[in-house]
């Protein structure tokens, strides 16, 4: 069994890929999960879809087939050229792949180094496909330390100290770009989701009052009466009034066609300071002199400004994330090795009552000596087992032995496959994971 990761995200991919790319919602990414593991060589899969990554998780048989499937299988989504995908798509499998997925939950990946959103959202996405009936005990033995290494790092360092999100780097822009002016003003929020919530809460503490604006009138104004009485509520009906009148705009809705277009421009002489953190985008490119559009990639140089001054923090959680690898998988090569060992014992002990009965049928052995012979050749096999067994053990936690185990398996025609590990697990070699 293999681990995969097939990563389009800001680092690698453009805004207008990923726009394509991502998922719009729940019922669209069930598809994909169902078709990758309708095939026999994925064994599990979940799906990571924020507004700066669309990355493919896998637990595979066969990483080349799984990674063209993946490849064939999302340009079919997005309608983008298969060979397009290939080029941008970063590939990580194996060790890299685990590791890259403990530096992602740790929030070491993220365009905002740090940030304190991703950790959840890959919860999150690992709970839908597990409830889906698509990732399992494999991905949950890769998720469960992942998120343990999150927590130490967060602990550890100060990377995550006044947590910043894509919604608080754009407020912070607006701040930059217009002083102390922003105290007062009014924000418009278009979107009430998480990402809007948050950006609202940003505006609340640098003195702005907020309009924030949904498709459910009741939700936004639940929200708004728990933000304070500085959030008025609205609906997206009248969001052209706004537009119009107010320069401060952050937009962050689920929808997948832009919600604001240039034909509810009224008013092209008003300075407007827009933020669009959604993907797809929300704000559809316009030809309005006065305005001054931030989108999520423009968001780059900002967060890169944050990186730097975390740059000493960051190479110590990379320690830490390095630190998980290893001792992952020297945990999973331990653990993988019992049931290879006891499969070995079990095929002894079934060639011992096949030779014994053979012996005593054709009168080698009289039958009455039957389980004395039968605890002398235990007793002979097992001091024969020992030592290799022992070694086994050892040599199971070096890397440099990764393969030892698999030759032991094909040696013996072992199959493991669908053995419940937990069953094996001993203090010896237990870190504390779920496996």
């Amino acid at each position: 069994m293999y681990y995969q990761v097939i990563s389009f995200s800001h680092k690698n991919c453009e805004l207008a890929m990923r726009e394509k790319l991502a998922f719009a919602n729940h019922e669209e990414m069930k598809v994909i999960l169902d078709e990758l593991t309708h095939f026999e060589f994925i064994h599990e899969a979940f799906i990571i879809s924020t507004c700066n990554r669309v990355e493919i998780v896998l637990a595979t048989r066969d990483n080349f087939s799984s990674y063209h499937t993946v490849l064939g299988l999302m340009a079919q989504k997005s309608d983008l050229n298969f060979y397009d995908l290939k080029s941008t798509a970063k590939r990580y499998d194996d060790e890299e792949a685990v590791k890259h997925i403990f530096a992602v939950v740790s929030s070491l990946d993220s365009l905002v180094v740090g940030e304190s959103q991703i950790t959840g959202q890959v919860k999150d996405a690992f709970r839908f496909s597990f409830q889906n009936g698509t990732a399992g005990k494999r991905l949950n033995r890769v998720i469960s330390p992942a998120i343990k290494c999150a927590a130490e790092v967060r602990n550890a360092t100060n990377i995550s100290q006044n947590p910043i999100s894509i919604a608080s780097v754009a407020v912070a822009q607006a701040h930059k770009l217009l002083g102390d002016n922003i105290q007062g003003m009014k924000g418009i929020v278009v979107g009430a989701g998480e990402m809007g919530v948050l950006t609202a809460k940003h505006l609340l503490r640098i003195g702005c009052d907020v309009v924030l604006i949904g498709r459910d009138l009741e939700k936004v104004e639940n929200l708004s009466n728990t933000l304070g009485e500085n959030v008025k509520a609205d609906v997206m009906e009248n969001l052209p009034k706004y537009l119009n009148r107010y320069r401060l705009l952050f937009s962050a809705t689920s929808s997948p066609d832009p919600v604001i277009t240039q034909d509810l421009i009224e008013n092209e002489t008003l300075a407007r300071y827009w933020f669009d953190m959604a993907i797809p985008r929300d704000i559809a490119d316009m030809d309005l002199s006065k305005l001054e559009l931030y989108r999520i990639d423009d968001l780059r140089t900002i967060s890169n400004e944050n990186h730097a001054m975390r740059q000493e923090q960051a190479i110590r959680a990379s320690e830490i994330v390095d630190r998980y690898t290893e001792e992952f998988f020297a945990w999973l090569r331990a653990l993988s090795v019992e049931p290879v060992i006891k499969e070995m014992r079990q095929h002894v002990s079934e060639a011992i009552d096949k030779e014994l009965r053979r012996a005593i049928k054709k009168g080698f052995v009289p039958a009455e000596y039957e389980a004395n012979m039968k605890k002398m050749a235990e007793q002979m096999f097992n001091r024969f087992l020992h030592d290799p067994t022992q070694n086994l053990r050892g040599s199971s936690t070096e890397k440099k032995n990764a393969n030892c185990i698999e030759a032991v398996k094909k040696m013996f025609n072992i199959n493991t496959e669908n053995i419940d590990l937990k069953q094996y697990k001993q203090d010896h070699h237990t870190k504390g994971y779920n496996a």
